[in-house]
């Protein structure tokens, strides 16, 4: 720790506790004057960006100024020319609406802003005039994403930032580097259920580097916080979850310091209740409900002479407090890596215990996906696994019992699970994270905070479709792929979908796509189904991201399914083509679907495409329509689940109830092609 003395040079400050500081002949003193110094100056620059883009919060952001001052200026062990440096302790903003308070005091030291070294360059305090303008790297929440290398994750949905610190914590013990994580988080949002996953999974994975601050300003956006985010009782509940806590004054440097030494000798998970003030020393935003609100140009002077009386009243004639920025020793960044290579697919489900599958040629694609990801383990230790308590079930079990250090049981915490894949994901790591698909609908709100992070996390969703069966339609993932299709959509800014999906038809495609998604370099998910279903193709067939696969040709029609439902599909057109009605089918296994091939097939056959999926609509079937209606001429017929399904004894039961069995769509067929 830093502190200036009275001839302007800068010496160690050494913690201090109870009346030892007294005894110092007022250094301490002349720290914490230095460090309110700061804070009035960072409360100056929030009001002036917050005024100037007309909108942000700027008392939630003035209430964490001292925090941040100890924090950035003095506390952290970072490169301001190199943020992404492996060994730089991390800053992860959960409430990100307070993103004002960060960009001024990163803006003050000139840390480097921009998409890589490449095109680094220092931020300025001239550039928070431009705080949330479209051309601008400070966004109104934390995104690195557009050039704020600071932060690891986006943020501002509350309630993340703790998986986050969680994730990038668990790369640090594997790296075994001694970084610190610290999350500021607002009291109104420790009332999500994510904190609590996360403050689960802390202690779980004893991730005693990560240290949490809660900013208690006592204020939501609609009025005050409920009592049950008091700051005695959020420490009681930290308490009884496992955490070493203490309660201070945020706005007192020696108490700030003196709590976050205590962090650093701490041997579990620590955290640092706050007591703030929303609108510290700034009058105007005092004593009424301001969140969200900046002053008018009008209402700065008199704020300016508020914090400037008091910077008087606490800081005297001291200076501000000046970071000395030491670079880290070496750059840190890890070398680039060669694709990743799984061995052949026999010798996978041999290691796996699935021999039988080879003779029998048939497998379920969560199986063959478990062999995959153990296989994909084993070749490459940034592979880590995350797995909401349902290893045995998404068969994710096989790649712990290879790589017990690199799995992390997540229990039923799904929005947890997602975020700390972020964190592990800006650590360096490529995570998989499992569970059930339908349970993976938790999460949907972190997985777009994922895409606007653009995080290289791979989630795959067992047991979806209609295959859960007897369990009833809770159980089942339904309108799994619409989600993830709206988001393969949109260009993530480089050139690539925000996500890629993944269906596999069979084990050999599960196989595949597994050892693809590690491959590529963004947000992707695959939907793995519980039944088995036999080997469709050859053991050195390929896939590609957006690909699609023509399996059977003929004139009549063009089938297009995905998933499951190829095998069914296939055997309607095996059918009819003992009838002379000969079909083409195509497997469609990814999105964005390049439907290239499929319109030149449905131009061979009578323009007309039958699409079959089991799930609601707004997945595959909706992509190829899309598609189809920008050549025009197509006729285009959907197959999915229309109707809400229920439990039965076997998923055949409601194939066929739901108008999705080998029979249904054989006659579906004969309706289009003989009207």
């Amino acid at each position: 720790m830093l502190y200036l003395q009275s001839d302007g040079s800068v010496a160690n400050l050494l913690p201090m506790n109870g009346p030892e500081q007294e005894n110092l002949e007022g250094s301490p003193r002349l720290y914490a004057n230095s460090i309110h110094a700061k804070a009035t100056e960072l409360c100056k620059l929030v009001l002036q960006m917050t005024t100037q883009s007309g909108a942000g919060h700027p008392s939630t952001a003035i209430s964490l100024a001292h925090i941040v001052a100890v924090l950035m200026y003095d506390h952290m062990r970072y490169d301001l020319k190199n943020p992404w440096h492996n060994d730089c302790d991390r800053l992860v903003l959960s409430e990100g609406h307070a993103v004002p308070i960060i960009y001024a005091a990163y803006a003050d030291l000139g840390g480097v802003v921009g998409s890589g070294p490449a095109d680094a360059r220092p931020l300025s305090v001239d550039d928070l005039t431009s705080f949330r303008a479209l051309a601008s790297v400070l966004d109104g929440h934390p995104n690195p994403a557009e050039g704020f290398p600071f932060f690891d994750a986006a943020t501002g949905s509350l309630g993340m930032g703790l998986s986050v610190a969680a994730g990038l914590a668990l790369a640090a013990k594997l790296d075994n580097s001694d970084r610190d994580v610290y999350c500021l988080i607002g009291d109104g949002e420790s009332r999500e259920g994510q904190i609590a996953e996360a403050l689960d999974f802390i202690v779980d994975h004893n991730l005693d580097k990560v240290c949490a601050i809660f900013n208690c300003n006592g204020e939501g956006q609609a009025g005050a916080v409920s009592p049950q985010q008091s700051p005695d009782a959020l420490s009681r509940k930290l308490s009884s979850y496992g955490w070493t806590a203490t309660v201070i004054d945020g706005h007192d440097p020696d108490q700030i310091i003196r709590a976050l030494t205590s962090f650093k000798e701490s041997q579990q998970p620590f955290a640092i209740v706050a007591k703030t003030v929303k609108g510290w020393a700034v009058p105007a935003l005092l004593g009424g409900n301001f969140h969200g609100k900046p002053l008018s140009a009008g209402e700065l002077d008199g704020a300016f002479q508020a914090l400037d009386a008091k910077r008087r009243e606490l800081a005297g004639e001291a200076q501000p407090v000046t970071r000395v920025s030491v670079p880290l020793a070496t750059d840190a960044r890890p070398p680039e890596r060669e694709k990743i290579k799984l061995p052949a697919f026999p010798q996978v489900l041999e290691a796996a215990g699935f021999g039988a599958a080879l003779e029998k040629k048939a497998i379920a694609t969560r199986r063959a996906y478990g062999a995959a990801l153990a296989a994909l383990g084993e070749v490459d230790d940034r592979i880590v696994v995350l797995d909401g308590d349902v290893s045995n079930s998404t068969f994710a079990n096989l790649f712990a019992a290879r790589c017990a250090n690199r799995f992390f049981e997540s229990k039923i915490a799904e929005q947890n699970i997602v975020s700390a894949a972020v964190g592990l994901a800006a650590g360096g790591k490529i995570p998989f994270a499992n569970s059930f698909a339908k349970f993976i609908a938790r999460a949907y709100d972190q997985v777009e905070l994922a895409a606007i992070s653009r995080a290289n996390i791979k989630l795959v969703g067992s047991h979806a479709g209609l295959g859960p069966a007897s369990d009833g339609p809770s159980q089942m993932a339904l309108a799994d792929i619409a989600f993830f299709h709206s988001l393969a959509t949109v260009d993530d800014g480089r050139g690539r979908p925000s996500c890629v999906v993944f269906q596999p038809a069979d084990g050999i495609a599960a196989y595949k796509m597994t050892e693809l998604m590690a491959n590529t370099p963004s947000m992707c998910y695959m939907r793995t189904h519980r039944p088995d279903v036999p080997f469709i193709y050859p053991l050195d067939a390929e896939f590609e991201v957006g690909g699609c696969t023509t399996l059977l040709e003929g004139k009549a029609i063009t089938v297009v399914a995905s998933g499951i439902m190829v095998t069914e599909a296939q055997i309607a057109c095996q059918t009819l083509a003992q009838d002379g009605v000969e079909c083409t089918l195509i497997d469609a296994y990814s999105l964005p679907l390049n439907a290239d091939s499929i319109l030149e097939s449905a131009s061979r056959t009578q323009n007309m495409i039958l699409t079959v999926e089991d799930n609601y609509g707004g997945g595959f079937g909706s992509a190829v329509a899309e598609a189809a209606a920008r050549v025009g001429r197509i006729r285009v017929e959907q197959l999915c689940v229309r109707r809400i399904p229920k439990s039965a004894y076997k998923p055949e039961q409601l194939m066929s109830e739901h108008g999705l069995s080998a029979s249904a769509i054989q006659s579906k067929i004969l309706k289009l092609v003989n009207p």
